[in-house]
């Protein structure tokens, strides 16, 4: 296996909008973002012994990504999400419970893929079930942990995410998701520099990111500052924009490229994937760097 190898752990699913489904999962949508650039990534997760399942073993394979560690699960269904866009663009999920990704199991092969590879990321949706046992034989073995909290309701507990947390080199917000972990650590504080100065104190993480939707994003880099305002863009949905984002990010800093030039190209992803419809729009290296060349700045 290439030891620059990012591993992505956690749900591949269905998602159900009004005019059709889509492939989704925040975990698979950081993968499959890798996947366009040319990045060596696996993905772990799970899917039903049923027609959905197969499908998306189908339209992985077209998009061109490995489906070697996709378990297949004999007794519970593969995920589905119904979306629901307002008229902004912006979703919120009705998530099915007791999903195929919910059982997903720590083989040995697995647990070697993890140890071996340069990072390791995975969202708390992961840890609502069956699966958070396989979560924390990889937490025990990744060497670079990339939480992305994506906050779902009712799906965690602030103990679980604190837990978390305190294991991750990594860690992801929106800025919804930091006022509310901010809040929820008794933080004094009130801009958003702050509480990540705070968070990150709590929980003992050097690396802390927090993405503004179209207003860009800050990073707190070991003691160093790096913004971006973010980029003009029409919204077509924000589903798995975040997720792009956190690809682009997790890349550049594993391969130790300009940290500033990385969020530059990480929010830039981030505005292509909200300006086209679903979470997975095939998008280059060369369309990337084409949009960052053509697009002003907020």
């Amino acid at each position: 296996m290439n030891p620059k190898t990012i591993v992505c752990f956690g749900e591949i699913l269905w998602d159900l909008f009004p005019e059709g489904k889509r492939l989704g999962g925040a975990p698979f949508n950081v993968a499959n973002s890798l996947r366009n650039l040319g990045v060596e990534v696996q993905f772990i997760s799970s899917i039903g012994n049923d027609s959905l399942g197969e499908e998306i073993l189908a339209e992985v394979r077209i998009q061109g990504m490995s489906t070697d560690y996709i378990q297949r699960d004999p007794n519970h269904k593969t995920g589905t999400v119904h979306v629901n866009l307002d008229d902004k663009g912006s979703a919120q999920y009705k998530i099915s419970k007791d999903a195929a990704w919910d059982f997903i199991l720590a083989h040995p092969t697995t647990i070697e893929l993890v140890a071996n590879s340069s990072a390791f990321v995975f969202g708390s949706l992961i840890a609502r079930g069956f699966s958070f046992k396989a979560l924390n034989r990889f937490l025990d073995v990744a060497q670079f942990r990339v939480f992305d909290l994506n906050l779902r309701p009712p799906f965690y507990s602030q103990g679980l995410l604190n837990d978390l947390m305190q294991k991750a080199e990594l860690l992801k917000f929106n800025d919804e998701e930091l006022y509310q972990i901010a809040a929820a650590l008794d933080s004094p504080f009130h801009t958003i520099d702050q509480h990540i100065e705070f968070i990150a104190k709590q929980t003992q993480t050097e690396i802390i990111c927090v993405t503004k939707g179209k207003y860009g994003a800050v990073l707190y880099y070991k003691g160093d500052w790096f913004y971006n305002s973010g980029y003009k863009i029409e919204v077509q949905d924000t589903v798995g924009a975040g997720d792009s984002f956190l690809a682009i990010l997790t890349y550049g800093l594993i391969e130790k490229k300009s940290i500033q030039d990385t969020l530059n190209r990480a929010c830039a992803m981030g505005a292509l994937v909200a300006g086209s419809t679903g979470a997975n729009p095939k998008i280059s290296e060369s369309d990337l760097i084409a949009f960052i060349d053509n697009t002003k700045l907020h």
